[in-house]
């Protein structure tokens, strides 16, 4: 953020122009001016794919992994950040909760690798520090947490800074159907309500971005208390913390760290548009990290599908990070499979959004492929689509035939009924197609 003020183009600001084919001064400027990031920790080692997150850039995917207090298979997670590189998520985050989770942190970053690299310190400051002191960790030693992460190299850090005492106490005494659903959130909650301080990541928040500016790393600002039900949706709580952390983006911005803001869990679909254009315009165009949005509670097993649905709106309103759901989401901690089925799932509603977010720069991905369909062309369809292997799997699953087209119309294949007078009509150009998009 600070060489793009001072007039230079760094290497990495090159790379990612090149790669979403947008000037590279303009990605320079939204850089500086905190609308748009590039996750990096100066300290991270190995080969790490640069990517930008925010305004004009294609919409990111997050899949979250890591252990839990019950079911600690480090073989498991490492299994599943490996899906997720395959499988083409952007980024990665730890979200571990049991087990040694020092060694997981560091064993799970090298397994994400060339990906960037996300945590939640929180979880392993409560988790290890109500060891440590036998009760309530201390408030230096939720700081001390962070440090340690940036020192490992971590890129990105979900920081629960603008949950206060009083909004904790409201949460509480308020007519939401699930006061508090972020386990960050629960966590700062009991801690600010047992100890009577102030939520140490809000009172030391200079001292946290003195850190974030020695490693240029990102903070994403936790939304502790986003909406878990679509009833609780845009109530008092949420908005008063969103408007907190606008407060502290700016603070973020002006000593040089950057930063995304996070949002907003379960919401009704009509409001997701209007929740996208407030948050950007309270932050000044600060990218947008969203979980779901979830639009409906009565999908269990299907909060994949649920999500996603949410993520394109979001995505098309101007999103920028679309953190994942699996099939597993309020149900157990997801296997391998069910991170692959999540991540495919969220990369379709990423790209949806892009559709009418970017247009006709992503669009020619669709246009090959309707082109393909029309041929009947399948080995250049599987090639094209987002899991081949999915695709091929289901177009044998009774065998293969001689018809060319699929089972579900055999013979009677508009392609196959249509073919002798389709053979000499002139076709439009992929350019022609594209124009349609130009808008």
């Amino acid at each position: 953020m600070l060489e793009c003020r001072a007039g230079s183009i760094p290497d990495e600001v090159m790379f990612v122009a090149k790669a979403e084919d947008i000037d590279a001064s303009k990605l320079a400027r939204r850089l500086s001016e905190g609308r748009a990031i590039i996750p990096r920790n100066a300290r991270r080692s190995g080969k790490i794919k640069v990517i930008g997150v925010g305004e004009g850039l294609s919409t990111k995917v997050n899949v979250n992994i890591g252990t839990s207090g019950t079911v600690a298979d480090l073989d498991m997670e490492k299994q599943k950040a490996r899906i997720a590189v395959e499988y083409g998520a952007d980024t990665i985050m730890d979200l571990s909760t049991g087990g040694d989770l020092q060694e997981i942190r560091r064993i799970l970053m090298k397994e994400s690798e060339p990906l960037p690299f996300g945590t939640v310190p929180t979880y392993q400051a409560w988790i290890e520090g109500v060891k440590k002191f036998n009760g309530l960790p201390t408030a230096d030693w939720f700081i001390k947490i962070v440090e340690e992460h940036l020192k490992d190299g971590v890129d990105f850090m979900t920081i629960h800074a603008a949950i206060t005492q009083d909004l904790a106490s409201k949460a509480l005494k308020s007519q939401r159907i699930q006061p508090v659903v972020s386990r960050g959130g629960a966590i700062f909650t009991v801690w600010m309500l047992e100890t009577g301080e102030e939520n140490p990541y809000y009172s030391n928040w200079d001292y946290l971005l003195e850190l974030f500016a020695e490693y240029d790393a990102v903070i994403s600002l936790g939304d502790a208390l986003r909406p878990g039900a679509i009833a609780d949706a845009h109530d008092e709580l949420q908005l008063a913390e969103l408007y907190i952390n606008a407060k502290l983006v700016e603070r973020a911005r002006s000593k040089g760290v950057q930063a995304m803001v996070e949002g907003p869990g379960h919401m009704p679909l009509d409001r997701i548009p209007l929740d996208v254009k407030l948050m950007k315009s309270l932050t000044r165009g600060s990218p947008y990290y969203v979980l779901g949005p979830l639009v409906t509670d009565i999908a269990p097993g299907y909060d994949h599908i649920v999500a996603a649905i949410g993520a394109a709106i979001a995505a098309a309103s101007g999103a920028d990070l679309i953190c994942y759901l699996t099939p597993a989401e309020h149900l157990s901690l997801p296997n391998p499979a069910q991170v692959r089925e999540g991540l495919i799932a969220a990369k379709i509603a990423a790209h949806a959004g892009d559709i009418i977010k970017l247009g006709h720069k992503v669009v020619k991905w669709d246009v090959e492929m309707s082109i393909h369909r029309a041929e009947l062309k399948w080995d250049k369809m599987f090639k094209l689509a987002i899991d081949g292997e999915k695709a091929k799997e289901v177009h044998t699953q009774y065998g293969v035939r001689e018809v060319t087209s699929c089972t579900m119309c055999g013979q009677h294949c508009v392609f196959i009924l249509l073919d002798k007078w389709l053979k000499n009509r002139p076709k439009p150009s992929i350019q022609d197609v594209l124009f349609r998009f130009a808008g």
